[in-house]
């Protein structure tokens, strides 16, 4: 079976997915924590370049993140982050959007979305 990264379009929709997550994110209501949290924390200049590089690895292709940070550690990634259930079922519901704007078709976005709820639910730590 194919990699999901070539299921879903390769690279250029990933880059896609991530540019309109990050717009919604800076739009939509569900997004005004997870702004703040990157505020507070290595600012926004980042967050981009960083999930596309994470999507990419995470979704079975080149692993860029790895390459730049020696892991892909979901856990240490977020370890200064106060992460609440709320926070976690913004980010689901804002990705989710972000997958139907960017057409990710299914079954891929509704297999994708069942890995990101279990990934986003362990982040929980407050």
């Amino acid at each position: 079976m194919q990699p999901m990264i070539d299921r879903i379009g390769g690279e250029t929709k990933v880059h896609e997915l991530v540019e309109r997550f990050y717009d919604l994110i800076e739009t939509l209501p569900q997004g005004a924590t997870i702004m703040a949290m990157h505020q507070r924390g290595h600012g926004l200049a980042h967050v981009r370049p960083a999930q596309f590089e994470f999507l990419c690895g995470f979704f079975g292709g080149r692993r860029y993140y790895h390459e730049r940070h020696g892991h892909m550690n979901l856990t240490e990634i977020h370890a200064h982050v106060e992460i609440r259930r709320q926070d976690a079922e913004d980010w689901l519901a804002v990705m989710d959007r972000a997958m139907g704007d960017s057409q990710v078709a299914e079954p891929m976005r509704s297999e994708i979305m069942a890995t990101f709820r279990r990934a986003a639910l362990r982040l929980v730590n407050c």
